[in-house]
């Protein structure tokens, strides 16, 4: 009997226990301590940013992006509805109106020409998201920006190491958004950071992680105690989690060959497959270096999509479908409206179907995969 294939393998490189058991025995297990700075030195470093803040997850980041763009009730802020439900929650916790707008159909992120026509009076802010770790058009999202004075954000929860132009993804924006979940190619299991590129935005960031009290200066030695200030929320991420993650970040090259290697196999050898009539897979950008962090399949239509995952798991491959558009649950009927017409958000989210991809994977694992797709298609 064929071991499962799973869709996903948290990353272990190995010796994070060791960074661990160096956190237990400082005796410094809550947040923003010596692990927790040389993660935020890592992420300063390799992005150029103006700081990085270490959170408890990717939605933590989002919300203290929301709180440091002040988008409120009488605000609107554009973003893909092909995305994970924390983008928006982000923004719908402070009041704001969203406004979802459609993809390209390439790509899968947010369409710089349906942002154009969606920015209104009241439109505060961007949220872009890097699928799949491919990086967005941000040349035009950004000069949109600036041409209306809004606010742009990085949702780059998949994109950590991925790069437009050659300048990383996370560092372009004003502010933006990392993930460490497990699904993610670096992971602590839960994590995040916030990144800031916007200084001024530093002093009141500082604050809103924790708990919107002045605490970071008291701590550098500035005030002699510490008050409540501002809004804020317990922003701040566990020492034992990025302990973990710091291991994983000085092995950085080591995981993006190795998951790059299996991507690259995927791409090669499902040739014949993605030849088909309407059948797709990743497209990346000239512009754009991405991180591995996924490889899909577009099929025909949702019946075939259904079909194949069927087929692949009774072959103990374990795939999975990715978003259900916003738009269409019923918490964005409630906070938010779709801009446009849905020409591909819909359509491609009941088509997309995720392969196994994660470190360490097998190659003969990769190739059982493959085998079974082009079995299903018959190519």
């Amino acid at each position: 009997m064929i071991q499962l294939i799973p869709f996903n393998r948290p990353c272990v490189v190995g010796g994070e226990e060791e960074f661990m058991q160096e956190a237990i025995s400082q005796a410094k297990l809550s947040g923003n301590g010596p692990f927790g700075q040389k993660c935020t030195d890592w992420l300063e470093d390799q992005l150029g940013c103006e700081r990085a803040f270490m959170t408890p997850s990717c939605t933590a980041a989002l919300e203290m992006a929301a709180l440091l763009t002040e988008a409120g009730p009488e605000d609107e802020v554009i973003m893909p509805s092909y995305t994970f439900v924390s983008t928006a929650n982000a923004f719908a916790l402070r009041g704001a109106a969203i406004r979802f707008v459609d993809i390209d159909e390439k790509t899968l992120n947010i369409d710089p020409a349906q942002i154009k026509q969606a920015i209104t009076d009241r439109t505060k802010a961007i949220v872009v998201v890097h699928y799949a770790g491919v990086a967005c058009e941000m040349d035009e999202i950004m000069r949109l920006a600036e041409e209306h004075d809004l606010w742009v954000v990085e949702d780059a929860a998949q994109a950590l190491t991925s790069t437009y132009k050659g300048k990383p993804l996370g560092a372009i924006g004003h502010l933006a958004a990392f993930s460490f979940h497990e699904t993610k190619n670096y992971t602590c299991g839960e994590g995040g950071a916030l990144i800031i590129n916007h200084a001024p935005l530093i002093e009141r960031a500082e604050m809103i992680q924790e708990k919107g009290t002045n605490r970071a200066q008291f701590s550098r030695g500035m005030v002699d105690k510490y008050s409540w200030r501002d809004l804020g929320s317990s922003y701040v991420i566990s020492e034992l989690n990025t302990a973990y993650l710091y291991q994983q970040l000085n092995h950085i090259d080591q995981i993006n060959e190795d998951r790059k290697k299996t991507w690259a196999l995927y791409a090669r050898e499902l040739q014949h497959v993605l030849a088909l009539d309407a059948v797709e897979g990743p497209h990346i950008p000239d512009e754009a270096e991405h991180n591995a962090h996924m490889f899909y399949l577009k099929c025909r239509n949702h019946k075939e999509r259904a079909e194949l995952i069927d087929h692949l798991k009774k072959n103990a491959i374990m795939s999975v479908p990715h978003y259900v558009p916003l738009h269409s649950s019923h918490a964005g009927e409630m906070y938010g409206v779709f801009s446009g017409k849905d020409r591909y958000t819909t359509r491609d989210s009941e088509r997309l179907v995720r392969l196994p991809l994660y470190y360490g994977m097998l190659e003969e694992d990769v190739r059982h995969v493959v085998k079974q797709i082009q079995l299903f298609y018959q190519v």
